[in-house]
């Protein structure tokens, strides 16, 4: 009997350590292709949830040894294009039906998690020593800790590998389990070849005006019927759904501009803070505006995010919100808080 057992318990060890193992092996795998890769891209699509609304981006990026990067996120809902870009010059966020990009002094990507890219999805893997593994259906399931520093309520992420070491999905999730971000991999080439032009802003710019040239009248028409419409989304003064407590719309100001109107709302309070609407302007010709911050992926759009204010642009709106007296935190809030009106989408 006392064989027995001690043959058992054998077993049990063997059957656990390969499991180990195997797990072990599966990430280490994984760990060797990102890092040793000259240059990847990927395709996928992301999801975004915000409360009850869910936004859908398709995702294309291309990422060249050390440093280059140029992530292209396209709204489902309305077809339009921002593309997050890296090289030797800078950090810009291209909004091409704009004709204008942001440049930033800025660390991004590597001041914080980043479900789109995958040194960043494996490089919260292997830095968590409290991760955990587990095996549903043909997939892994390694869970680990991220760095989400400008919105707390994301937690953990859930990435999911076959067994060939394969990205299937991450997914990123609150305190409660409750999925916050999911990318889906479409295709994933780790072995990309690319040109140093593939992350020059001037090609991208060259690029955009061909296909600018190579539009029919109709489209023209198209595009200004949604400069109208974007026009009329600002007679309507569009208003946070969430203040902090204490805080109360203090003054409003509406001015008329050269391309529709400015709205000024002053809240005030021991969270005091400026909202600025106004009608988005459309360049003539491609403008590089310097800009303060980090980019920030806000629901249905990319915009910049600095220590006292929040830029975006959303549905032909532009918005601007400032204070002295809130965090990152809730700043955030109040615009997430904006983006919930069923006229944005």
């Amino acid at each position: 009997m006392k064989k027995f057992f001690i043959f058992l318990i054998a077993i049990i060890f063997l059957i656990t350590g390969c499991k180990g193992n195997s797990e072990e092996k599966i990430l280490k795998d994984l760990t060797k292709k990102i890092e040793g890769t000259k240059g990847y891209q990927l395709e996928g699509e992301l999801e975004l949830v915000n409360n009850e609304d869910v936004y859908n981006y398709d995702v294309v990026v291309s990422y060249k040894k050390d440093n280059f990067y140029k992530v292209s996120l396209t709204n489902k809902s309305n077809n339009k294009e921002q593309i997050i870009l890296r090289n030797d010059e800078g950090v810009y966020v291209i909004t091409p039906s704009l004709n204008k990009s942001f440049k930033f002094q800025s660390d991004w990507p590597n001041n914080n998690s980043q479900i789109y890219l995958l040194q960043s999805v494996i490089k919260d893997l292997n830095n968590d020593n409290t991760k955990t593994v587990n095996k549903k259906d043909n997939y892994y399931i390694y869970t680990s800790n991220v760095n989400y520093p400008n919105n707390n309520s994301l937690k953990k992420q859930k990435v999911y590998l076959d067994e060939n070491a394969s990205l299937k999905q991450v997914e990123v999730v609150d305190k409660n389990n409750i999925v916050m971000m999911k990318l889906t991999y479409k295709d994933v080439d780790l072995n990309a070849n690319f040109d140093e032009d593939q992350f020059d802003l001037d090609q991208l710019i060259d690029v955009d005006e061909t296909e600018k040239d190579n539009q029919s009248s109709d489209s023209s028409k198209d595009e200004q019927t949604n400069e109208d419409q974007q026009t009329t989304i600002l007679d309507d003064i569009i208003y946070p759904l969430y203040l902090p407590n204490g805080t109360k719309l203090a003054n409003e100001e509406t001015v008329d501009t050269d391309d529709g109107k400015r709205v000024i709302l002053t809240f005030s309070g021991d969270k005091s803070f400026i909202l600025v609407e106004e009608t988005v302007s459309k360049e003539d010709e491609f403008t590089i505006i310097p800009t303060m911050g980090e980019p920030y992926m806000l629901t249905d759009t990319v915009g910049a995010l600095s220590d006292s204010s929040i830029t975006w642009s959303s549905s032909g709106v532009d918005y601007y919100i400032t204070s002295t007296t809130m965090s990152q935190t809730e700043l955030l809030e109040i615009a997430k808080s904006i983006s919930l009106v069923p006229t944005m989408k």
